[in-house]
């Protein structure tokens, strides 16, 4: 009753036409291709990139990797006009015109006979190839309109005059603005805007957003340099998800009865794969927040499961408690954790050092960084730790890992650059 309702998407190990043509005759009706087109890019499944060191440069923020890389879109393309050229191929052989035409046609699926595979012996394929006779009967692949949650809040932001003369100017905006939890990935449309227009970084005006509410998935995808989107409510999953720069900022309402410090904020999996700006959140986060960090900083005040996993650079502070298994996978950057209740390292992957914070640039940072967030976000928690400094210190935990070993900020015998010159000249 549900097949007339739905689009049917096949994913999954999708390589050649064959397959697509095997995936329609099953019913499938779009199809998903994920490996094989980074493949045709370059990559060579070293299956290293949660690392930072692909070899060809797909997966890497490490400039000297990226300059190996050598795909051109025309390679993807070329790859999918083989794929389709094939279908047609095969179209053409049983006699169809389009592949419209064989979605769902399962009687002209044979198994075949004489093949004996220990491995497959007890799979029971009917589901797959006795399906209803839709030889005459098409009227399921007629589908509604689909779906919308209607006017996309990025859209309205663009169709104002203010915001788009500040894009074209290189001007300064700033905007108050309604949001609720249907209003998804809100800011990369505008950050599509700047970058096609500047790259990522080309644009020198400023604009600041000022939101109140709930925030749906993806909060400040893709944020750009020059945009500061403040949010005075709570989000959903993936904020900050790939962000580049800028700043996001989120915080309670000044009103709020409980405690932001012991409250959730934001949800699962934020700050994935940034490569840049700043995260600031008056509470705290779900699980796997950082994962893939690349060049993103961010404070918070809690976090669940596996924070910091596969992160490769950047910096995290969290200002409470945490789950189990912190810094998974994790090749670079640094993350700081206020740990009151002597428990972090057993939480902590072993894959891992940590230490306290035993140099004085790794404690300039912490302390910036606090400051920053107590400054943009107003927490009483934040304010507390500066005021108190000399007795919360000793209570953060540095991670490091072993790319991040040998920095002034892990390492006191490490000097800064900077200072050997200065002190060198001097």
């Amino acid at each position: 009753q549900l097949r007339d309702r739905v689009l049917l998407r096949v994913d999954g190990g999708l390589k050649t036409g064959w397959d697509v043509l095997m995936a329609a005759l099953m019913g499938g009706q779009e199809y998903g291709f994920g490996s094989v087109s980074m493949i045709a890019e370059g990559c060579i499944m070293a299956r290293i990139c949660h690392t930072n060191q692909c070899p060809v440069g797909v997966a890497t923020q490490q400039e000297r990797l990226r300059q190996r890389f050598t795909g051109v879109p025309g390679h993807v393309v070329n790859f999918f006009y083989f794929v389709a050229q094939e279908v047609r191929s095969l179209l053409a052989k049983l006699g169809y015109r389009s592949l419209k035409d064989i979605i769902g046609r399962a009687d002209l699926l044979k198994v075949r006979e004489g093949l004996e595979l220990t491995k497959t012996s007890m799979l029971n394929l009917d589901c797959l190839t006795q399906l209803p006779d839709t030889r005459t009967d098409r009227s399921w692949l007629n589908h509604n309109d689909v779906h919308s949650n209607g006017p996309v809040l990025d859209d309205q932001l663009l169709a104002d005059a203010d915001l788009t003369n500040a894009i074209q100017n290189h001007g300064s905006v700033t905007k108050d603005v309604e949001i609720v939890n249907t209003d998804r990935t809100v800011g990369a449309r505008i950050a599509g805007v700047i970058a096609k227009q500047y790259g990522n970084s080309g644009f020198d005006g400023h604009i600041t957003l000022n939101f109140k509410g709930a925030a749906g998935q993806s909060f400040g995808a893709f944020n750009l340099p020059s945009m500061t989107l403040i949010l005075t409510g709570e989000a959903n999953d993936y904020v900050g998800k790939g962000m580049h720069g800028g700043e996001i900022i989120i915080k309670p309402p000044a009103d709020a009865t409980y405690d932001p410090a012991n409250n959730v904020i934001v949800g699962n999996t934020c700050l994935y794969g940034a490569t840049g700006g700043t995260l600031f959140a008056h509470g705290g986060a779900g699980e796997r927040f950082g994962v893939r960090n690349s060049k993103g900083y961010a404070v918070i005040e809690a976090a669940g499961d596996h924070c910091c996993e596969y992160m490769t650079g950047g910096v995290i502070v969290v200002l409470g408690k945490v789950g189990r298994n912190v810094g998974a996978g994790m090749t670079g950057g640094l993350a700081y954790f206020l740990d009151e209740e002597d428990s972090f390292p057993a939480k902590v992957n072993q894959d891992v050092k940590i230490q306290r914070v035993i140099s004085a640039a790794g404690e300039q940072q912490l302390k910036g960084l606090i400051k920053d967030h107590a400054t943009r976000t107003g927490s009483p928690k934040a304010q507390m730790i500066l005021d108190n400094w000399s007795e919360y210190l000793p209570k953060f935990w540095q991670v490091v890992p072993p790319s991040e070993a040998d920095t002034p900020q892990a390492n006191p015998d490490v000097v800064e650059e900077r200072e050997l010159v200065s002190s060198t000249v001097g």
